[in-house]
């Protein structure tokens, strides 16, 4: 039987965000992924879904400045050290929250971009981040978007 997670930033989005765990638990599901949970305190987020008995099955790492066109920032050269204070937080947010799985997000690489150094970058972030997560057993995830 397949198992599903409630999107809380893209469904129930008629609620504030912190009133989505009830609308999720409400409408059966057991478990809920979010985008980024860094505008909340963990501690508020993890009372949600232990009030409403959810397991939290997924973030993402933060997106960085989405005003300056941002998403991410583990596979942009020479912004190394924001990409590794994003992971650290994440894992602190994952530990916190007993999530078992992070999305890394890897940042847009300009048209005309060295296609190398961006990849090499992202390689070396992810390690970074592979050996904090397998520290504490937990998971990190890339995704093509």
């Amino acid at each position: 039987m397949p198992r599903f997670a409630a999107n809380l930033s893209m469904m129930f989005t008629e609620a504030p965000f912190i009133e989505r765990f009830a609308a999720a638990a409400e409408a059966g599901f057991q478990a809920v992924e979010f985008l980024f949970p860094y505008d909340f305190a963990a501690s508020e987020i993890k009372a949600q879904l232990s009030r409403h008995n959810l397991t939290l099955a997924l973030f993402n790492t933060s997106a960085g400045d989405t005003a300056a066109g941002e998403w991410g920032r583990a596979a942009l050269p020479g912004r190394e050290h924001d990409a590794r204070a994003d992971i650290d937080l994440a894992l602190e947010y994952a530990l916190a929250l007993e999530c078992e799985q992070v999305h890394i997000m890897a940042g847009v690489v300009p048209d005309g971009a060295d296609g190398a150094r961006y990849r090499a970058t992202f390689i070396d972030n992810l390690r970074y981040a592979a050996d904090r997560f397998a520290a504490h057993d937990k998971r990190i995830l890339i995704e093509a978007l």
